[in-house]
């Protein structure tokens, strides 16, 4: 498995290796939903601390390898992001998260697009298995793992220091090789549905 940061593009989305030309969009999408980075998310993208990500944090993850941040364009605009996370390429293992979208872009196309080429690009590379990791309290990004395909596989209990002070239980799904075949043809009846 070898996963490199490159435009990945179907009719819904186009998902680009982040850059500076998505800063603004990203920082305006993540400001569309202040509510869900305080109650769900384990970091901040809100006022100082997106910058303080956008500087810091997103560099030396893109130096170490440990994420490929995505941007999730639609009609030329940033709306979110989406990550490729800790690639294992000895044990072709990855996982798929960090996943924000605007308001406006939720419940539609855009997940499972975005989805169906994160995971296309795992699976095409070599991947034998693609992780979701999931806060128990994000019923709305449960559902949507497992409307996908994905098996659950247990709960991490207490396995997360949120940035609010929350510690959270981690929820694990994931995909396997053998079972992509047939999740990628739902997702492709799925995405077939919109117009």
């Amino acid at each position: 498995m070898k996963i490199v940061p490159k435009v990945l593009e179907n009719r819904f989305v186009r998902l680009e290796p982040m850059a500076e030309v998505h800063k603004e969009d990203l920082r305006a999408a993540c400001a569309a939903d202040p509510a869900l980075f305080h109650d769900l998310y384990p970091y901040s993208m809100l006022g100082e601390a997106f910058d303080a990500r956008w500087t810091n944090q997103m560099p030396r993850d893109r130096a170490t390898g440990a994420w490929m941040h995505y941007a999730v364009v639609v009609d030329g605009r940033c709306i979110g992001m989406t990550c490729f996370i800790g690639a294992d390429p000895v044990n072709a293992v990855v996982e798929v998260g960090g996943t924000y979208y605007h308001p406006d872009f939720r419940g539609g196309a855009t997940n499972p697009a975005a989805k169906r080429l994160m995971m296309g690009e795992a699976f095409d590379t070599g991947a034998r298995r693609v992780v979701y990791r999931v806060d128990a309290i994000n019923a709305r990004s449960r559902a949507a793992v497992l409307k996908m395909g994905a098996v659950q596989e247990g709960i991490f209990r207490r396995d997360r220091l949120t940035w609010t002070g929350r510690v959270r239980d981690t929820v694990v799904f994931s995909i396997l090789d053998d079972e992509w075949p047939a999740v990628r043809d739902r997702l492709d009846v799925r995405l077939a549905a919109f117009v």
